[in-house]
């Protein structure tokens, strides 16, 4: 057993520096991706809550100052990047509907694995850099951040990764009775950019609404970290982020191989 961990392991490793060395081969789409991309981004989010309390001639909404939401749209932007999969969504969604997946699943390994290594290889290099441009923004501007609470909040965003993921699984399995199913990914890109809370705070949200948007796994995505980080929610709330999130990737992962047995053998009917 241990011998069969080590294979799995090194091979998810090299899945994994794959993706390092194939986004760092490109350097200066690699520092587009990593400091200009996110600098844009944060300085767009900024802007806009400017304008939100301007507007509102109020120096709080739902108790919070304007530093506090300031706080959050710098740290919102840095975490909606980690937990984004599109681009490898895309790279699944064509291995299935071209037929090329004949090359991997010939192989020993697993579709899923062999994405998701990558996936997180190219979440780490990213993340390291990226993170430089929140925490001098943090300091500079002394914006309300719990830094010690960083490291919980990644690991979050992280372990929700996963969740992502399968949700990407489970679009490219789509492929194999699909012509053209990228337009799955732009809706549920869509969804997600309300429901983790990127676009704004979910405890913005009145009623019970509020709790059960928060009750969600993909709060885990950005609101539960960011909030973690900036004091809008306590350990609690992360807590339970991990509990939703390990939940339902059992219950997705059930669902994904159920879906992947189901469209391998479409396409072992079909042909490619």
């Amino acid at each position: 057993m241990k011998k069969s961990f080590a294979v799995f392991w090194k091979r998810n490793l090299a899945f994994a520096k794959l993706a390092i060395v194939s986004n760092l081969e490109y350097r200066l789409n690699y520092f587009i991706d990593v400091i200009v991309q996110p600098v844009l981004t944060t300085g767009i989010e900024i802007l806009l809550w400017f304008a939100v309390f301007k507007g509102a001639q109020s120096t709080t909404i739902n108790g919070f100052g304007r530093e506090f939401y300031l706080s959050y749209a710098l740290w919102s932007a840095f975490f909606a990047r980690i937990a984004a999969s599109w681009m490898y969504e895309f790279k699944m969604i064509e291995e299935v509907s071209s037929g090329s997946i004949n090359s991997l699943i010939v192989r020993p390994m697993g579709f899923y694995e062999y994405y998701l290594s990558q996936l997180m290889g190219y979440k780490l290099i990213t993340t390291v850099i990226s993170m430089i441009v929140p925490i001098i923004a943090a300091y500079y501007f002394d914006l309300p951040t719990h830094f010690m609470r960083i490291p919980i909040a990644i690991a979050l965003c992280f372990y929700y990764l996963i969740l992502v993921h399968t949700i990407s699984f489970l679009v490219s399995c789509a492929a194999f009775h699909f012509t053209k199913i990228t337009s799955f990914t732009v809706a549920k890109n869509l969804m997600l950019w309300i429901l983790t809370g990127e676009l704004f705070p979910l405890d913005l949200i009145p009623g019970i609404w509020k709790d059960r948007l928060i009750a969600l796994p993909f709060s885990s995505g950005v609101f539960l970290p960011v909030g973690y980080i900036t004091g809008r929610v306590g350990i609690e709330s992360v807590v339970n982020g991990f509990i939703s999130v390990t939940f339902s990737i059992i219950v997705l992962n059930f669902l994904g191989a159920w879906l992947w047995k189901k469209g391998l053998d479409s396409y072992a009917g079909t042909g490619a």
